[in-house]
């Protein structure tokens, strides 16, 4: 899920040093979501028949609501146990949290779908009271089961699982072990296995301790991103950027900027702000830079992207220096000394760190 590093060199000859920014596979890493497209098509098949009655086409669509809540009560009333999990499904789509913990609850035990999603809503405490403990013994439950109903729900569980020991919720934390659940969960790249997996793979062997190894790194990026992981195609934009890993590549580092920015990774927009400006591309480096500093609803765009907030935070801030640099200096906008002012500022309030490092940098004349 992520971006590696940023790194601003600096000749130590000329007096300068270099600057490192790694990315830190951080603890609110958050769970594997399930699409569930079957179910949701039966859910949004109902509620289009349900239009298509006589007098029905006028509907709101909270009468349209009601009508399929009412449809799947009839359907658990008559026995049909798929019906439970299809109702606790619906409910959580409209945000009914504690209605749809209460039909998973009531299904978990001949449904391993309801069990998974009760076991994510157990972990952070969605819905109800919150038990890490019995949340991981349901993933464990569906990760060991041989039934066929739980073959797709079986990656998404270790990974969750490894989750649980990186983080240290429900089980003793232990990074030995999520590393093992998380290899199991990505499968060697299995484009079907998970993929969130192979990207916090790429993230775990990046960290600057005993798992380091960014050769690794490299290779579960380069698997997460085949298989259509956003974050992992930033990162890999960042590694061919500045040969970490892999040699140094600049038509590749390109093209992954590219291509996740247009994507919607935001700390891959804010990278490939700064590979505009180096490069002097000013007009670009300002007009991307102006995009990114609009951001501001950091939780949204992780939701929307998948990406780690923290890295979209980072992305932000680096749009907002750059782009109060383009103001201070008049590159590819008209200068504005008031403007860059309140854009620094704003660097500096969604990532310190990020905007000291390029603050340094700048005063060095690096930017």
């Amino acid at each position: 899920m992520n971006i590696l590093y940023q790194i601003a060199h600096y000749d130590e000859e000329l007096g300068y040093r270099s600057f490192l920014l790694k990315m830190e596979l951080s603890k609110d890493i958050p769970q594997e979501k399930v699409p569930f497209t079957k179910e949701k098509s039966i859910l949004n098949d109902i509620a289009q028949e349900t239009k298509e009655l006589p007098g029905y086409g006028s509907l709101t669509e909270e009468e349209l609501m009601e009508k399929v809540e009412s449809i799947l009560l009839e359907r658990i009333k008559n026995g049909e146990k798929r019906a439970y999990f299809q109702l606790g499904l619906f409910y959580h789509e409209q945000n009914f949290f504690e209605k749809a913990r209460i039909y998973f609850e009531r299904s978990k035990d001949f449904d391993f779908q309801s069990m998974y999603m009760l076991s994510c809503m157990l972990y952070d405490g969605q819905g109800g009271k919150q038990d890490e403990k019995l949340a991981v013994e349901y993933l464990k439950k569906i990760a060991n089961s041989e039934s066929k109903q739980a073959k797709h729900l079986k990656y998404p569980a270790l990974f969750n699982i490894g989750r649980a020991y990186f983080q240290g919720f429900g089980v003793k934390q232990s990074d030995e072990e999520a590393l093992r659940y998380w290899l199991l969960a990505a499968d060697d790249g299995n484009p079907s296995a998970s993929i969130a997996a192979q990207t916090t793979l790429g993230m775990f062997y990046s960290r600057q301790n005993d798992s380091l190894d960014l050769k690794k790194a490299f290779f579960w990026h380069s698997e997460a991103t085949g298989n259509g992981s956003l974050e992992s195609q930033g990162a890999l934009g960042v590694m061919y950027e500045y040969g970490i890993g892999v040699k140094q590549d600049a038509d590749n580092a390109y093209v992954c900027l590219k291509e996740a920015s247009d994507r919607g990774n935001v700390y891959a927009m804010g990278n490939l702000v700064a590979n505009y400006y180096r490069r002097k591309l000013y007009t670009k480096a300002a007009d991307l830079a102006a995009r990114v500093a609009q951001f501001s609803d950091v939780e949204r765009l992780a939701e929307e992207t998948g990406c780690l907030p923290s890295y979209i935070a980072k992305g932000i801030s680096m749009g907002c220096f750059y782009y109060a640099r383009c103001l201070q200096e008049g590159h590819g906008v008209r200068r504005n000394e008031a403007e860059a002012k309140r854009y620094y500022s704003k660097s500096y309030q969604f990532d310190p760190d990020v905007c000291a490092r390029l603050q340094n940098i700048t005063q060095h004349g690096v930017i």
